[in-house]
């Protein structure tokens, strides 16, 4: 814990060490601004922790490293390389995918994916192509545009070369409609679609233009950082203590302070003040403005986020076992029950599912590093309403549906096994990153909920900026990255011109 006396300042503070405030105060000290990160805990990384126990190293958020491109990017832009920061591994198969009675690992190489798809329905192949090859035009002109944008109002979007762009993108295109113009077998769509499930809404409300993801999961790659998805944290910490920023741990704010008209700091819950010129708020935007801000300066009431479609929360067991599971492999998605009244139960008609649709990560296939030689690193995830209240005994129930079912696919019951557990959800989401009704992932990236639809970048507050996954543009580790160089740009803006 840093050592405080009672009143300090800077020229701009962060309020919180995730992806995005990493990023966000990376970019405003790469340009000469004075700046501190204030994080509650006493590490960072928000969602992206990391534990250890019983010789297990459990990475507890993002498991999936996608959109390579966008790391590269971002440590070339701070003075690094990518491959001094990170040990870099590509999956193959990227994944596997559990049905009804078979499985399919998905193989890297585009040529193998192709050959899958056309043994389980006729031309599909062919037809995988073309989806990729538009794919990648909205993947292009995404993350070269519109992704950058503030999204403070529609007139960033009017310009002609956006305009033009934006045919391209599909906006008023469910993602469901349009897989179903190349795919018809179920499996198959359950393949497209699963990576827009990331994204927090149905397929059948998710835009077109999100099949970007595919792009990137497909034709860039799955890849893992050896020593685990923490091991990005490290190295984004890493750039920006040799950028400039201070990280100080263990304060946890208050207050946000304003002085005529303006942002002029944060209260400390210890009574201690920080004064700056400008701010930018990592934390959950819901807490923030809710919380923290005076009530003069809230731009959304109570019931502007109650009306918000939010992504799913999560139940999450962290288990470790002494045996090996030589049939996972290192991600494990189990579209073995039909995919509607899960759905149903997240976006619908709130509640706790019945067959749930469920994912695990067994990280040790790859990293021999994150469990004791001979065991399994197993991490079970499966979606959930945000919001649910949860009765006694329910999370052992739904592990002991989940053991059931692996074992009806692998023919091994892991229970005998296991030698550590822990359970994650709503209520931890909330009480470690105050996350608004628990979710997991933010706002669901339906079309109402895109680009300048978003809960704004700049708060009503002058000299106040949020940044992070209920912002622009959106939830994921690499969009948090963006968020955060946008909302330093902007503060960086805001302390030439407009303080």
């Amino acid at each position: 814990m840093s050592s405080l006396s009672s009143s300090r300042s800077s020229q701009a503070i962060v309020i919180g060490a995730g992806f995005s405030g990493i990023a966000a105060a990376t970019e405003l000290a790469s340009q000469g601004v004075d700046v501190v990160v204030l994080e509650r805990h006493n590490h960072p990384g928000g969602r992206a922790r990391v534990f250890q126990e019983a010789g297990f190293t459990f990475d507890m958020g993002p498991s999936w490293y996608w959109m390579p491109d966008v790391f590269e990017a971002y440590f070339e832009k701070f003075g690094s390389h990518v491959n001094e920061e990170l040990d870099l591994v590509r999956l193959d198969p990227s994944y596997k995918v559990w049905f009804t009675g078979e499985s399919l690992d998905v193989p890297a190489a585009f040529e193998s994916m192709q050959v899958a798809f056309e043994s389980m329905e006729k031309g599909a192949g062919q037809r995988l192509a073309d989806f990729m090859a538009e794919a990648k035009i909205k993947y292009d002109i995404g993350m070269s545009e519109f992704v950058w944008k503030p999204a403070h109002n529609v007139l960033e979007f009017a310009d002609w070369k956006t305009v033009k762009q934006a045919t391209h993108l599909s906006l008023f295109t469910s993602f469901s409609k349009h897989a179903r113009r190349y795919f018809t077998d179920p499996r198959l769509l359950q393949i497209i679609e699963f990576p827009v499930l990331f994204l927090g809404a149905k397929p059948e409300k998710t835009p077109a233009l999100y099949s970007l993801m595919n792009y990137a999961d497909t034709m860039l790659g799955t890849w893992y950082p050896m020593g685990g998805m923490h091991e990005i944290v490290r190295a984004l910490v890493r750039v920006a203590e040799r950028n400039g920023v201070q990280f100080h741990y263990e304060q946890d704010v208050a207050s946000i302070d304003a002085n005529q008209g303006k942002v002029s700091g944060v209260t400390l819950r210890d009574g201690t003040k920080w004064k700056a010129e400008t701010i930018i708020a990592a934390a959950d935007y819901h807490h923030v403005e809710q919380h923290l801000l005076p009530a003069a300066f809230r731009r959304y009431d109570a019931t502007y986020w109650d009306n918000r479609v939010m992504s799913p929360s999560s139940l999450l067991f962290y288990v470790g076992v002494d045996i090996r599971v030589p049939q996972l492999k290192h991600h494990n998605l189990f579209f073995d029950t039909p995919f509607g009244p899960h759905a149903s139960t997240i976006y619908d008609d709130p509640a706790w599912p019945e067959d749930p649709l469920f994912y695990i990560s067994a990280p040790s296939k790859t990293d021999s590093g994150v469990a004791p030689e001979g065991h399994e690193n197993l991490f079970f995830l499966i979606p959930l309403a945000p919001g649910l209240s949860e009765e006694e005994g329910q999370r052992e129930f739904y592990f002991n549906h989940l053991c059931d079912r692996l074992e009806s696919h692998i023919g091994l019951d892991i229970r005998p096994h296991i030698v550590f557990k822990r359970s994650y959800a709503h209520a931890e989401f909330q009480e470690d990153y105050r996350a608004f009704k628990g979710n997991a992932y933010g706002l669901a990236n339906t079309l109402k909920q895109t680009a300048f639809w978003k809960p704004k970048m700049k708060s009503k507050l002058p000299g106040l900026f949020f940044t992070g996954q209920l912002t622009t543009p959106g939830p994921g580790v690499p969009p948090s990255l963006i968020s955060g160089e946008v909302a330093g740009r902007e503060a960086k803006s805001w302390l030439e011109v407009g303080n």
